[in-house]
């Protein structure tokens, strides 16, 4: 996670308020669904959406999220899970659809194994905001002109490409922003790798339905 000045100003930008209905997209850990759970209040919703598709790469990754739901004060909070392109049938409309560090992973073979694509999920997302919703993407950034290509191996993606892909499905680009990124970072190793670690270039784009 991020120190406390980036994390509010990420949930800024992702125009997070008081009563708003969120869709926190692959929530690993459940930090971003706890933070959610905390702005929006007992008038707002978090739906914390496990896919199917990468719901076995962590032990009971479903089961760990209806555990946080549990938890005292978060009764605004729902588990769900579901194949990515059925996400609008397992949630309700919302305000905000955040994806941290998880777009790159569309165009992985372990997701794309039951057939969804970037383009699928892109419309399904563009079906389930409220019109002026925002879908907020903050991920790693690949080298300029390398597309998707980088998405398996490195697991980056080219930002320009990104806007491209969702632009397709009718979303807007309203917003986006260089709070995280790192000019030092090469863009040609691993996210994983121990010295960029933590600290690659991202990008954080926000788009809205019109």
């Amino acid at each position: 996670m991020y120190d406390q000045a980036k994390l509010s100003e990420l949930i800024r930008f992702a125009r997070v308020e008081a009563g708003s209905t969120v869709i926190d997209v692959y929530p690993g850990d459940g930090d971003w669904t706890r933070l959610f759970s905390d702005v929006v209040g007992p008038k707002g919703r978090v739906f914390s959406f496990v896919p199917t598709e990468i719901a076995d790469l962590k032990p009971d990754q479903v089961g760990r999220m209806r555990t946080l739901a549990k938890e005292p004060g978060r009764e605004n909070v729902e588990a769900v899970s579901a194949d990515l392109v059925a996400m609008p049938e397992a949630t309700q409309p919302a305000d905000v659809l955040w994806l941290h560090l998880f777009y790159h992973d569309l165009h992985t073979a372990l997701v794309q194994k039951k057939g969804a694509t970037a383009a699928h999920f892109n419309r399904a997302v563009y079906g389930r905001l409220k019109p002026g919703g925002s879908y907020v993407i903050v991920d790693h950034a690949a080298a300029a002109g390398a597309g998707a290509g980088d998405a398996q191996s490195l697991h980056r993606i080219d930002p320009a490409s990104v806007r491209e892909e969702v632009e397709a499905a009718g979303l807007v680009l309203e917003s986006e922003s260089s709070m995280l990124a790192n000019k030092d970072d090469p863009h040609l190793i691993k996210v994983f790798d121990p010295s960029i670690k933590g600290e690659t270039d991202r990008f954080a784009y926000r788009f809205v339905k019109p």
